[in-house]
């Protein structure tokens, strides 16, 4: 980002009350795109993640550094009266702020919606909680236990050894992006009316929301989804298989493209097998054919495989763990670890990138993440 091309969202200032990785999350996602964030953080203490270690790096959580860069920290102590008129001179001159507090927390102190609208009527206001503002307000919002909740871990394991959660904060990180979005979107709306307004997301309603068609198959059927490990309720082959070395996942998702996949491992007899004539068909006898395509795969490894049915356009990929997609992504030139622009040589925290790229006013990774605000 230069004085001449300035980020998308140069100009616009966001205060940011929030805490651990929704709210900071949609923060980052802004800031990269110019948003100037001020960060409050507990004096000495800071944010939570601060302290979720290991992995370490050079004293600092990586869980903090992975969500805060292109931001400044203040110390921020919501007892304080003097800190309390410091937010509010921030507030003043903010387009944004973001909080994640229990709903009330803040209206005690004076930084409720209601109150800050009456003095900034074009403050646009973004409230991320657990379970909502109503009668969910006294829960405490987790990932974990809105994966639990929201039906995630539900579908989300195999039957043999029961439910299990993402292994990552998902809903936090999905409900993030509902942040983002809905920040930018009441801005458009500023910009259109110069009305502010509040913006509210929550884990569980993004938990829901995240289930697409598991969760359009209940509403629209009563069907209540099921575990079934690694397999897909309506499309087949749509899972990993083992080869002779680790797994590959393997997404035929019409005739076409098992036909494709079966000329491909040299069992072409399967095309025309009635129990695998169609989609249908090969959800019905799922286990099946996973067992006949498997008798092929366990005869060679999954980077051979990968290479053959990319040639025969079937959609497939070696499970990798994370330093293999990351290498994987590196070699396909998506370029996905950055460094800060604006912090001396050798000192720049490496990042993943973001992912949204804008051709006129692309992301920019400008500086480190803060360092704890000390008295």
């Amino acid at each position: 980002m230069t004085a001449t091309t300035p980020g998308a969202l140069s100009g616009i200032r966001i205060v940011d009350f929030s805490r651990v990785l929704a709210g900071p999350y949609a923060t980052m996602l802004l800031s990269d795109f110019g948003a100037d964030v001020t960060r409050l953080e507990r004096p000495n203490v800071g944010d939570d993640t601060r302290g979720w270690g290991p992995p370490w790096y050079e004293g600092e959580s990586t869980y903090f550094l992975g969500l805060n860069r292109n931001k400044r920290s203040i110390a921020f102590d919501l007892t304080d009266e003097a800190d309390r008129a410091m937010a509010h001179e921030l507030i003043a001159q903010a387009d944004v702020v973001v909080e994640n507090f229990r709903p009330g927390t803040l209206e005690r102190y004076g930084f409720g919606y209601e109150q800050l609208a009456a003095d900034h009527p074009a403050l646009v206001y973004c409230s991320v909680t657990g379970f909502g503002s109503d009668k969910g307000a006294h829960l405490p919002g987790y990932d974990l236990i809105a994966q639990a909740t929201g039906g995630l871990m539900s579908i989300t394991g195999h039957p043999e050894t029961g439910p299990a959660k993402v292994g990552v904060a998902m809903v936090d990180a999905i409900t993030g992006l509902h942040a983002a979005l809905g920040i930018q979107t009441a801005l458009i709306h500023r910009l259109r009316t110069g009305e502010g307004q509040r913006v509210e997301v929550n884990l569980l309603s993004s938990a829901l929301a995240s289930l697409t068609n598991q969760v359009s198959g209940h509403i629209l059927t009563g069907n209540v989804p099921k575990l079934m490990g690694n397999a897909h309720p309506s499309v087949a082959p749509y899972q990993p298989v083992n080869t002779a070395d680790r797994p590959l996942a393997i997404a035929a998702a019409n005739d076409k493209q098992f036909g494709a996949l079966c000329h491909a491992v040299g069992r072409a007899d399967l095309i025309e097998d009635p129990r695998f004539r169609t989609n249908t068909d090969r959800v019905a006898h799922c286990d099946e054919l996973i067992e006949q395509l498997e008798d092929v795969f366990r005869t060679q490894g999954a980077d051979h495989w990968f290479a053959v049915l990319v040639d025969a356009g079937v959609p497939a990929g070696p499970i990798n763990d994370i330093g293999q997609a990351v290498a994987f992504a590196e070699n396909l030139g998506l370029s996905p670890v950055v460094l800060p622009t604006d912090e001396p040589e050798g000192t720049g925290i490496a990042q993943v990138r973001n992912p949204i790229r804008l051709s006129r006013t692309p992301a920019t990774y400008r500086t480190n993440p803060p360092k704890l605000p000390t008295r």
